[in-house]
């Protein structure tokens, strides 16, 4: 059984494994899920949670009640209570979710803005309400936008970055998905039916050809491809011989889509 967390309601956030799915939510709703140095720190441990849980292969960051985060608490900002702490918990969560070898996202509605939106791009996929409010805003008060400064430009190009990390205008939920920063547009009263979708179709991926896709995607952008061949055909004989390609080839022969949730008991 996957492990699930026994957090209070009262916890920062708070982590819950379910059929194979580990839900990390935001749970601060009375600030619309603003930031301080406790959620920080709540955060990158439930993401080291969703990694190491072996029962999950999918991870969905959610924030409870009308937002998903509006960013740093500036109550907390304002009094000196941010501080280096808090930017070493940060990036440690963000860095979680971008390295595990699992598909993590980020569910955006309300205010999705400032820290909002760089844990969003910390996520492999985003997938925001029509009623989202975007944006980023960091240097607007006096601050870098250290959690999306370094992975903006891959997602969206340098020059649309620029643009949103310098003038911090908000953009749209259609906008976003035109330029590439959500996946997904829906309205709210079809988000659950459209999160449900997108993890079914994560699900009918191979766990372990997956990780080691995330993988060698973010590699691609440090490496020269081709330095990178003996990584890949590592990973590939991994996958060849993995229970996943036992059953796809059984799924190929029984003209069936490849089940592979759940994993097989292991002896």
């Amino acid at each position: 059984m996957s492990a699930v967390d026994n957090v209070s309601a009262a916890a920062p956030v708070t982590y819950e494994a379910r059929d194979g799915v580990g839900w990390i939510t935001l749970n601060r709703p009375k600030v619309l899920n603003a930031l301080s140095t406790e959620l920080a720190s709540a955060l990158a441990d439930c993401a080291a949670m969703a990694a190491a849980d072996s029962g999950v292969t999918q991870v969905v960051v959610r924030g409870a009640g009308r937002a998903f985060c509006s960013g740093m608490d500036r109550a907390a900002l304002s009094t000196g209570a941010i501080g280096e702490a808090f930017y070493r918990h940060w990036n440690r969560a963000l860095d979680c979710l971008e390295d595990m070898p699992k598909i993590t996202l980020a569910v955006l509605h309300g205010y999705s803005i400032g820290g909002g939106l760089q844990l969003a791009l910390a996520c492999d996929l985003r997938l925001a309400t029509d009623d989202a409010i975007l944006g980023l805003g960091a240097t607007r008060h006096g601050l870098v936008p250290d959690g999306a400064v370094l992975r903006l430009a891959r997602v969206v190009g340098v020059g649309r970055a620029k643009e949103l990390a310098l003038l911090n205008d908000h953009v749209s939920p259609a906008e976003a998905r035109a330029s590439g920063l959500v996946n997904w547009v829906c309205a709210p009263g079809d988000l659950d039916a459209t999160l449900a979708a997108v993890v079914a179709k994560a699900r009918a991926a191979s766990p372990t050809a997956t990780g080691h896709t995330k993988r060698l995607l973010h590699e691609s952008f440090h490496r020269d491809p081709r330095t990178l061949l003996e990584d890949v055909l590592a990973a590939q004989d991994e996958c060849m011989t993995s229970w996943e390609m036992d059953e796809a080839n059984r799924a190929w022969h029984e003209k069936r889509e490849a089940r592979f949730y759940p994993p097989p008991a292991r002896p």
